[in-house]
C-alpha cells in the first residue's frame, strides 16, 4: 500500500488516524513520547565544567518534532514539562532532593523552552515534507537546534551572568554530539518513510 497523502506525519503514516478512536491513539503517542523524553533525558554526561550535561533529551525532541507534528509534539513536550514540574525527577540533572519548579529555573531551563520552539518549527517542516529528504531535514533540524540553543543561552546568561564562560558552558561542548545526533535523525526518518512507502 503506498501512503498518497503527502501531508501525512511519520506518525500518521505508520499508524492511520482512526476517527472512533483518533483520541485514544494520540493519547498512547503522547505518552510513547513522554516516556522516551525521560529515558533519553537520562541518557548523559555530565561536564565538569559546565552547569549543562550532555544528554540524548533533545535526540528525543528533533524526533518527536519531525514525526509527531507541531500540535501532538508540542502536547508531549508540555506533558513532559508538566510531569518535571510536579516534582518527579524526568530530568537530565533532577533528583529527589532538586526538582520542579526550582530545578526548571536553574542552568537548564532555557533549553526546556527552546524543546517547544524546536517542535514548532519541525512540524512546519515535517508539513511540508522536508522529513523525507536527509538534505532539507538536515536543514530544519539545524534550525530546530538554534532554536533550542538561543534561549538556553540567553537564560544562562541571565542566570549566572555574561561576564561567565557562557558559550563553553552552553554551546562548544555539545556541538559535536548534536552533529552526530542531527545526521542519526536525519538519516532514519527519510529510510523509514522510503521503506513504508514500498509496502
Amino acid at each position: 500500500m503506498t501512503h498518497s497523502n503527502s501531508t501525512n506525519l511519520l506518525t500518521e503514516a505508520l499508524w492511520r488516524p482512526k476517527e472512533k478512536i483518533i483520541w485514544l491513539q494520540r493519547a498512547i503517542l503522547v505518552a510513547l513520547g513522554i516516556v522516551f523524553l525521560i529515558v533519553t533525558a537520562k541518557i548523559k554526561l555530565v561536564l565538569p565544567f559546565s552547569p549543562v550535561p550532555i544528554t540524548m533529551g533533545t535526540f528525543a525532541v528533533l524526533t518527536i518534532g519531525t514525526t509527531y507534528g507541531q500540535r501532538l509534539g508540542l502536547t508531549t513536550v508540555f506533558g513532559y514539562l508538566l510531569i518535571g514540574m510536579l516534582g518527579f525527577d524526568v530530568f537530565a540533572n533532577s533528583s529527589a532532593e532538586a526538582n520542579g519548579i526550582s530545578y526548571m529555573f536553574g542552568g537548564t531551563g532555557g533549553y526546556l523552552i527552546g524543546y517547544c520552539f524546536a517542535v514548532i518549527a519541525l512540524g512546519y517542516f515535517a508539513k511540508l515534507n522536508w522529513d523525507r529528504n536527509i538534505f532539507k531535514l538536515g536543514v530544519a533540524l539545524f534550525v530546530a537546534n538554534v532554536l533550542i540553543y538561543a534561549p538556553g543561552l540567553l537564560w544562562l546568561g541571565q542566570l549566572y551572568g555574561w561576564d561567565q564562560p557562557i558559550i563553553a558552558w552552553g554551546l562548544t561542548p555539545f556541538i559535536v554530539g548534536d552533529l552526530l545526533k542531527l545526521a542519526l535523525t536525519a538519516s532514519l526518518i527519510p529510510l523509514i518513510w522510503k521503506l513504508i512507502s514500498k509496502t
